[in-house]
């Protein structure tokens, strides 16, 4: 995935209200306030003084025209923005990356299933009929290669992970995919001291049958590309 304009670099002030991110820009010495499109805690990711990259949009109806989209962390660079994750592993399936879900038909994104969910993939077709496909975004690092997921409580992951159970017991594959939008991280683990539910359910739906896999990638001010497979050591 590559980003369709140059970003722009700065120094982050700080990150509040979920979705929001004062940053000085190195350009001008500006200070503006742009979206931040995570809506999880970033342990590790806010830290005032930062160097980040933005994007910018010329969008006239959009209320911030800057977006949050790489961090500098721990000496990488680290990928932020959430809404990025399902097109990654979209473009990691369809070029191999995940070698298990692979001889598919079709490839649907945003699929309506279980109550009241879409799903973010769904394989039809070929020798493994109806796969359903869940990713989740990782970018926790408390400990050098090591990603962890959850970076913070998260009830809606609990529940993705019971409709994923449902489709097995259905007769059909699902999978989590687990994104490490890092490039220094080699191995995932469960934060199970963030969220106790979310390891429960987690072991819960492995269980029943969902599998597990999870890729990284990496990160620079041009793009955001997956390029390995991350082992699981769940």
């Amino acid at each position: 995935m590559k980003f369709p304009a140059p970003l722009q670099t700065g120094r982050l002030v700080k990150r509040y209200k979920r979705f929001l991110a004062d940053i000085i820009l190195d350009a001008d010495g500006s200070e503006i306030t742009a979206h931040c499109a995570n809506p999880g805690s970033m342990l590790g990711l806010k830290e005032p003084g930062s160097r980040v990259w933005v994007s910018v949009s010329d969008n006239p109806k959009r209320k911030l025209k800057h977006s949050f989209e790489i961090i500098e962390a721990d000496g990488a660079l680290v990928g932020i923005n959430t809404a990025y994750p399902n097109k990654l592993v979209e473009e990691g399936i369809l070029a191999g990356a995940i070698p298990e879900l692979a001889g598919f038909e079709t490839l649907r994104r945003e699929v309506k299933y279980g109550k009241n969910s879409r799903i973010d993939i769904l394989l039809e077709g070929g020798s493994h009929g109806t796969t359903y496909v869940e990713v989740k975004n990782v970018h926790l690092m408390r400990q050098a290669g090591l990603a962890e997921f959850p970076d913070s409580v998260t009830a809606r992951g609990a529940k993705h992970l019971a409709e994923l159970s449902d489709m097995v017991a259905e007769g059909h594959r699902a999978a989590m995919v687990f994104l490490v939008q890092r490039p220094d991280c080699d191995r995932l683990e469960l934060a199970d001291d963030i969220d106790p539910n979310y390891a429960e359910a987690f072991a819960a739906a492995r269980e029943a049958g969902v599998e597990v896999y999870a890729i990284g990638c990496s990160v620079t001010p041009q793009a955001i590309e997956v390029n390995r497979a991350v082992s699981v050591d769940i």
